[in-house]
C-alpha cells in the first residue's frame, strides 16, 4: 500500500509542478520578440535569467557590452540574458523594434534575446515587470525600476534571486558570483 500512496505523492507533485508552471508570473508571460514573433517565456523554465530593462541612448548602454559577454560565457551552462527596452526614462530608447535591433547588433554585437518595447512601471507596464517589482518577488529590494538597465537574476525554478540597480555593471564581481552561484544549483 506504500507504493501506492509513494506512486499518488510523485504524480500529484508533477502535477502540481506543471500547473504552477502555468501559472508563474515568469513562465505564464508571452512577449513579442524584436521581430515581431510572440514568445512564451516558458522556453526560459530550468534557465537562470538575468532580466534587464534597456535603453539606446543612455549613460548605462555601454552594460550591452557586459551583457553580451555574460550570454557569451555561460549560454551553454544554462544563462539566459533577456533584454526589455523601455522608453520611460528621459526618453532614451525612442526607436523601432527594428532600430532597436540593428543598433544593438552593430555597436554591441549582441546575440542574447531583445523583446519589444515596453513599460516598466505605472498602469501600463509589462505584467513580468509588476511580478518583478513587486514584494511577491520577497526581495528587500521592491518597487519602481528608478532607471534603465536595471537587472534581476532568476533561478532556474523561477525565484527572483537579486535585483541590481543600475550603477551595478553586469560585470560586477558580485553578479558573476551570484550567477555562478545560480547555474551550480
Amino acid at each position: 500500500m506504500s507504493r501506492i500512496f509513494l506512486s499518488a505523492f510523485i504524480a500529484g507533485a508533477l502535477m502540481s509542478t506543471s500547473a504552477s508552471a502555468a501559472d508563474h508570473p515568469i513562465y505564464s508571460q508571452t512577449m513579442k520578440s524584436l521581430a515581431g514573433a510572440d514568445v512564451d517565456l516558458s522556453k526560459y523554465e530550468g534557465k537562470v535569467l538575468l532580466i534587464v530593462n534597456t535603453a539606446s541612448e543612455c549613460g548605462a548602454t555601454p552594460q550591452y557590452e557586459p551583457l553580451q559577454a555574460l550570454h557569451a560565457k555561460y549560454k551553454d551552462q544554462g544563462l539566459a540574458v533577456v533584454g526589455f527596452p523601455c522608453n520611460q526614462f528621459g526618453k532614451q530608447e525612442p526607436g523601432t523594434d527594428s532600430e532597436i535591433s540593428s543598433f544593438c547588433t552593430e555597436n554591441y554585437g549582441v546575440e542574447f534575446d531583445m523583446f519589444s518595447k515596453i513599460d516598466v512601471n505605472g498602469k501600463k507596464a509589462a505584467d513580468l515587470y509588476q511580478f518583478l517589482t513587486s514584494d511577491a518577488t520577497g526581495l528587500e529590494d521592491t518597487g519602481a525600476i528608478k532607471w534603465n538597465f536595471e537587472k534581476f537574476l532568476v533561478s532556474k525554478d523561477g525565484k527572483v534571486l537579486a535585483r541590481y540597480r543600475t550603477k551595478t555593471s553586469p560585470d560586477d564581481p558580485a553578479v558573476i558570483s551570484d550567477i555562478e552561484a545560480a547555474l551550480a544549483q
